[in-house]
């Protein structure tokens, strides 16, 4: 079959509900002019279909959130990543290798009084277990592991201020996600890719890092549905991926949702360069094939997935177009602080981007940390963490309440 022939098959199976294979989603995946609009119009009318089922109809959300960056150290070398820091740094810039709890507590306290409810914590992974500072700095306080300080922390966010917790600290086990679970209503970790070509080749973005082996990350979501997380996973567009991989990172991503039911929203990012790292000189992903990799996503992902994208790493243009290809979600926003992971990329304001999604004939309408349908579904939080979640959503629909967090007096956490 023509290249011509593969893509009318594959829009047209699309555009049936027909489930979409391998080779189809490969071949959405390079759809670009006509093609790439009928592919957006299949992924936006399918968006709005499963939101009106729902009686959210044309509704678009968000979480207003603070971003706690607990620590800056990760045992990984990720080949694109500016977040990521030395112990010698830190301490020459006068910072800890952690922020203190107070510092936590005060960032937290800081965004509940601008109408948070979402506590972002993004942290690296097991940097314990690279550097010994790091080690040494949480034995002298008492802690046995990064995520044992994760969870100390969380518990001082909950019973200081009433935001919510959502957990990134990256790969974790089941028994880690076991005990983490009464603290957080919400955990997540980028799948990013399925690629284990960029995991094992030398020069590859993830070669030398431990924790991006997707063997590694697929078991994470799996084990995440397991012990019923509503959890938060995505992928990256652009760092070196085949489009056979990408679709490939796509159906994974479906499967696993459709064996557990747990993954609460996908993202979709775009990868974007930046210096002082090795992928400095990479192209950033082009737009065409973003927008097509979020059109694919939803119409693999079906109408009940929340597809969500970074608003801060597009234009105010380029936001309508993500709209046009069926998201519904734009992940957290911050009134308090910047995205740390892409610091170079503010955070739009909020008013700019409420008017940006009415021009697109949708409504911003803001949700907490854990997305309705597991806010609302028995057996998803913890019960530890039943008023908390209950004193900032609104009881009917599951999204936010028009409410300002506060902290005790609560019931303890476990």
């Amino acid at each position: 079959m023509t290249d011509a022939g593969a893509t009318s098959t594959a829009l047209a199976a699309a555009r049936s509900g027909e489930p979409i294979d391998l080779e189809q989603a490969t071949t959405l995946l390079a759809c670009a002019g006509d093609d790439l609009l009928e592919l957006q119009e299949i992924a936006g009318r399918i968006r709005d279909t499963g939101l009106a089922a729902i009686g959210r109809e044309r509704q678009i959300t968000y979480s207003r959130k603070v971003f706690i960056p607990l620590t800056r150290l990760c045992r990984d070398r990720c080949h694109y990543c500016t977040f990521v820091t030395v112990p010698g740094k830190l301490a020459r810039e006068g910072h800890g290798m952690y922020l203190d709890l107070d510092e936590v507590v005060d960032i937290a306290r800081k965004g509940a009084e601008l109408g948070c409810k979402e506590a972002l914590f993004t942290l690296g992974d097991r940097p314990e277990e690279r550097w010994t500072q790091a080690g040494e700095w949480l034995a002298a306080r008492g802690y046995s592991s990064t995520l044992d300080y994760v969870r100390a922390a969380a518990v001082a966010v909950l019973e200081d201020t009433g935001l919510l917790p959502h957990l990134n600290p990256g790969v974790m086990s089941v028994e880690e996600m076991r005990r983490l679970r009464p603290v957080a209503p919400s955990m997540g970790m980028m799948l990013e890719t399925t690629s284990r070509r960029l995991f094992t080749e030398k020069g590859q973005p993830h070669y030398g890092s431990p924790d991006k082996d997707p063997l590694v990350r697929l078991q994470v979501l799996r084990d995440a549905g397991a012990v019923r997380v509503p959890f938060t996973t995505g992928i990256l567009v652009g760092i070196g991926e085949t489009l056979t991989e990408r679709a490939e990172s796509i159906l994974a991503m479906a499967d696993i949702h459709r064996a557990h039911g747990h993954i609460q929203e996908v993202i979709v990012q775009n990868f974007r360069a930046k210096p002082d790292t090795a992928m400095r000189g990479t192209p950033d992903a082009a737009m065409t094939e973003f927008l097509a990799a979020v059109a694919v996503a939803r119409i693999v992902l079906g109408p009940e997935m929340r597809v969500q994208a970074p608003p801060n790493l597009v234009s105010s243009e380029e936001c309508a177009a993500l709209i046009a290809s069926g998201i519904d979600d734009w992940g957290g926003v911050s009134p308090l602080t910047p995205d740390h992971v892409n610091p170079e990329r503010p955070w739009p304001n909020l008013e700019v981007l409420a008017q940006i999604t009415a021009a697109a004939g949708h409504t911003l309408t803001e949700r907490i940390t854990a997305q309705p349908p597991y806010v609302l579904g028995d057996g998803w939080i913890d019960p530890s963490l039943a008023e908390h979640v209950a004193a900032v959503a609104d009881p009917a629909t599951g999204l936010a309440a028009e409410v300002t967090p506060r902290g005790r007096p609560w019931p303890a956490v476990a």
